[in-house]
């Protein structure tokens, strides 16, 4: 359903934004994506199938749809682009809830503040996808504060 050219280009942003390798997974040669744009043509959100892969903001980064989380999280070696929080805190973060600094257990060392991350389980499982309020470092060194702004949780339908 979606121009070739389009997807293409796609992929290089997602391997400029999260990394080598993000574009490939996110946008796969096998999948059948819809590229769903706004009125002046720019793409605002790219689906394959019924899954949201991610939103395309004015800025030019993406923003991840839970399906685009775990395309990324499968693709990518941990931590990269992932905040990795345990039991204590799953449920909440699976209903959309935020994540914040005293739970975080793991991050990847590259993110910066306001990064696109998924939020992940201990034992592997995406529980949400979000922006990353803190960088790394500071996710890990800080006792309180919000450490990841919860946009969809696995838990949630995936808008």
């Amino acid at each position: 359903m979606s121009d070739a050219a389009d997807v293409a280009d796609l992929r290089v942003v997602a391997d400029y934004q999260f990394g080598a390798g993000a574009g490939a997974a996110l946008f796969p040669e096998t999948g059948d994506f819809e590229l769903r744009r706004t009125k002046s043509g720019r793409p605002r959100q790219v689906y394959d199938g019924d899954d949201r892969v991610v939103s395309y903001g004015i800025d030019g980064r993406f923003r991840l749809g839970v399906a685009g989380g775990r395309r990324l999280t499968d693709a990518l070696d941990a931590p990269l682009s992932r905040v990795v929080v345990g039991d204590e805190s799953e449920p909440f973060v699976r209903d959309g809830k935020n994540v914040f600094a005293k739970f975080v257990q793991e991050v990847g060392e590259e993110i910066r503040q306001g990064d696109e991350v998924a939020v992940v389980h201990e034992e592997g499982g995406v529980l949400a996808v979000g922006r990353a309020e803190l960088p790394a470092k500071a996710m890990l060194d800080f006792e309180s504060g919000m450490a990841v702004k919860v946009r969809n949780g696995a838990g949630e339908a995936d808008q």
